[in-house]
């Protein structure tokens, strides 16, 4: 029977379409416009639009951003990368290490903050080896979602249809999701995925400067000087055998031994330990050279790398500076800001003294490590101009980073076995977090994502009223008359269809909140297992290649990449249909 809020209903989804295809409110808005116009007519109750904030996934999913965010800043994840990178020195080296490692860490780590570590570890490497990013970050983006795709936690997408399938009201005693639901499907996607890059999807990416890279003058030559530590691997191998004179963008000038200084490094000049190696390069070389594991150490930073929280700034000499043509042995720059400089720039000017040595001038650029106290100690300062902040360094106590993996580790196996749910485990691990100090009350607010909370909310509750209004089950028979000639695997692969193009071109979150109680629905109407028309709405929403809006990850590597629309259809077109044709043959295999 056709009812007004049958109507309603109906209208309010082609308003979201339409909304988010034309990015007319955004989102977030789009959702709450949407959810308060079903509330104002009695659609939905006050209480039906408020209950998905009791919902045990939405927490979960809350949490897991948390600790994705906890260790980012952590540096962990850097350290993690840089072992398994190291090797790598071809593409295709580069290229498999990176897919196979993000797609594993996306299975248990919340993929949005996991890209935004890989990405610049990504740029560097490719500044390194002279590669243009765009040969990377798709398929970077594209790894973290096929792992993600393999659990429950791996992705919002999935958290968010376990929170429908425990708020529906249309089968009786329906569970939520467990952990590894996902694995049958997820698990040979990230092999098929892997191997559709490395023998064929490689060659569809396009090789694109990011347009910064044309901009001049941003990064300054410095000179900076590191020395040769106890037990360094250097010790005893000639240059050419270090690897030396292999640093992209950075040159090895000369090498001061005893007092002596040798211009012309021979390439089989033997390095000993104490050597002090005179490096060349731009400010993010500079960079990636500190954190290489070579074993050098910068002389003039001393006991500040012992510190928990450092930063690697850049400053300028005024014009009336009291530091001008003083040497920088003399200002003791370290006692005076609790900051060691580092290296020094100086226009058109090579600077050929000893580091300590130099006689600053105005206008000189100083490369500084410093210290906690630096900009309380410097605040007040007429001496130097603050530039930029290049990079922040943070060091934890050995023990607190394997706790906090490890214990993420023990609540996902724990959750598993169903001894405690994930959320009880999340919980307790992020009160530990607190009490080991890894992370700060002040800074667990900047962790969350509430417009994606919103929209959940918002998500959860239109569910509702397609339920309530009938519109599920109207919807539903008339895709069944469509896709019922072509049997129980022909629905499948319509619902996948529907959903994988809806989630491309307006949002997955959307997706998921209109088709799922569709799904959900034929199942129960034409008496067949629930499961295969849960998990492939999940599977189709969350598996999105095919534009950049249609993932959050997707976007982050839109702009970085310099990628045009077309580059994501084109590589992720074929590897949508290839997800279909398994996600369809797998469930129909399982559970028909």
């Amino acid at each position: 029977m056709i009812s007004f809020h049958l109507i309603l209903v109906l209208i309010i989804i082609l308003f979201i379409i339409i909304s988010l295809y034309l990015e007319i409110l955004g989102a977030t808005f789009t959702f709450l416009v949407a959810v308060v116009v079903l509330g104002f007519f009695g659609v939905l109750t006050p209480r039906e639009i408020l209950s998905g904030f009791a919902n045990e996934q939405i927490a979960v999913i809350i949490m897991l951003l948390l600790f994705g965010d906890i260790i980012r800043r952590t540096a962990v994840i850097d350290n993690i990368f840089e072992k398994i990178f190291s090797g790598a020195k071809s593409y295709k080296g580069f290229l498999s290490r990176m897919m196979l490692s993000i797609a594993g860490f996306s299975a248990f780590l919340n993929n949005t903050p996991l890209v935004a570590v890989m990405m610049p570890y990504v740029n560097n490497w490719c500044k390194r080896n002279e590669i243009s990013p765009s040969k990377f970050l798709i398929p970077l983006s594209y790894a973290a979602i096929l792992g993600g795709c393999a659990t429950l936690i791996g992705t919002s997408t999935n958290l968010i249809v376990s929170g429908l399938v425990v708020d529906q009201t249309i089968v009786q005693d329906l569970g939520p999701l467990n952990i590894f639901d996902f694995i049958w499907v997820g698990l040979p996607m990230i092999v098929i995925g892997y191997l559709y890059f490395m023998f064929w999807g490689y060659r569809l990416l396009p090789e694109r400067k990011h347009p910064l890279d044309d901009i001049q003058g941003i990064n300054r030559k410095y000179l900076i000087e590191t020395q040769i530590r106890k037990k360094s691997k250097l010790i005893g191998k000639n240059v050419e055998e270090s690897g030396l004179r292999d640093l992209k963008g950075l040159y090895l000038v000369e090498i001061q031994r005893n007092e002596k200084k040798i211009f012309v490094v021979s390439n089989n000049l033997i390095l000993a330990e104490s050597d002090i190696l005179v490096f060349a390069g731009n400010t993010d070389k500079v960079t990636d050279l500190i954190d290489r594991n070579l074993g050098l150490s910068i002389p003039s930073v001393g006991m500040l790398r012992r510190k928990k929280k450092t930063e690697m700034v850049e400053i300028v000499i005024s014009h009336n500076s009291s530091l001008i043509n003083k040497s920088l042995n003399k200002i003791n720059f370290r006692a005076q800001f609790d900051a060691a400089v580092i290296g020094v720039h100086r226009n058109e000017e090579t600077i050929e003294s000893k580091l300590r040595d130099v006689v600053l001038k105005a206008g000189d650029v100083l490369l500084l490590y410093s210290g906690d106290d630096f900009i309380s100690r410097s605040r007040d300062t007429g001496d130097f101009y603050y530039i930029s902040k290049v990079k922040t360094f943070q060091r934890f106590e050995a023990y607190k980073i394997p706790a906090l993996v490890g214990g993420l580790i023990l609540s996902i196996i724990l959750s598993a076995l169903h001894i405690i749910p994930l959320f009880m485990g999340l919980i307790v691990l992020l009160l530990a977090s607190l009490v080991m100090k890894v992370t700060n009350p002040k800074d667990l607010p900047k962790g969350i994502d509430y417009d994606l909370a919103l929209i959940i909310v918002m998500s959860l509750a239109l569910g509702t009223a397609m339920i309530k209004s009938g519109a599920a089950d109207l919807v539903a028979n008339f895709f069944i008359n469509i896709f019922i000639p072509f049997g129980k695997t022909g629905i499948l692969f319509g619902i996948y269809l529907i959903t994988a193009f809806m989630g491309a071109y307006i949002t997955n979150k959307a997706a998921v909140a209109i088709i799922f109680p569709i799904s959900l629905t034929m199942a129960v109407n034409l008496e067949l297992p629930y499961m295969p028309f849960i998990l492939v709405v999940a599977y189709a929403a969350a598996a999105n290649f095919m534009t950049p809006v249609g993932y959050q990850t997707n976007l982050m590597v839109y702009g970085p990449g310099g990628y045009k629309f077309k580059d994501f259809f084109k590589v992720g077109f074929p590897l949508t249909m290839i997800y279909m044709f398994v996600t369809v043959a797998i469930l129909s295999l399982l559970y028909f």
